[in-house]
């Protein structure tokens, strides 16, 4: 499964002064929001399973990117799901190295889809762990051109 198998334009999210998401809250918020439009889904069914998960421990996992994730016990989720918001601001995010998050890679996936759900987290942590790609995705003013990289990505990782 490619990472644009499940994130499509339309869940990418670019809120590059921090106005629409400028704390976690409302940063999880708009995620959710994304993902439950096109579950068909109300935004709670989502935004709680994030935000429970995020009390556990923070998905922050530094160098400005986080990675909030969950399962979702709904019968409209049939595969997993991603949403990207883009924040070059930064968002507080209680992150490992405490800098904010200024990448949000949120995948949610129905419960019995665990070890899907790793491989989705474990492909999300290649794309971003190169500076290079960070900087291109924070650079992005539009969704299209931030999937357009990610489609590269893919590819390239398809290539191998």
């Amino acid at each position: 499964m490619l990472l644009t198998d499940i994130l499509k334009e339309s869940r990418i999210v670019i809120d590059p002064t921090g106005a629409r998401a400028g704390t976690k809250e409302l940063a999880l918020h708009v995620l959710a929001e994304v993902i439950a439009t096109d579950l068909g889904v109300s935004v709670e069914e989502v935004e709680g399973p994030l935000l429970e998960r995020e009390k556990l421990q923070s998905t922050g996992i530094g160098e400005g990117v986080a990675i909030p994730h969950c399962s979702l016990q709904t019968p409209a989720l049939h595969d997993q799901m991603a949403a990207l918001l883009l924040s070059a601001h930064g968002i507080e995010f209680e992150s490992i190295d405490n800098a904010p998050a200024q990448i949000l890679f949120a995948v949610v996936s129905p419960k019995r889809c665990a070890s899907d759900h790793l491989k989705i987290l474990a492909k999300v942590s290649r794309l971003l762990r190169s500076p290079e790609t960070r900087r291109r995705l924070l650079e992005a003013t539009t969704s299209e051109q931030a999937y357009s990289l990610i489609l590269e990505h893919d590819e390239r990782s398809t290539a191998i």
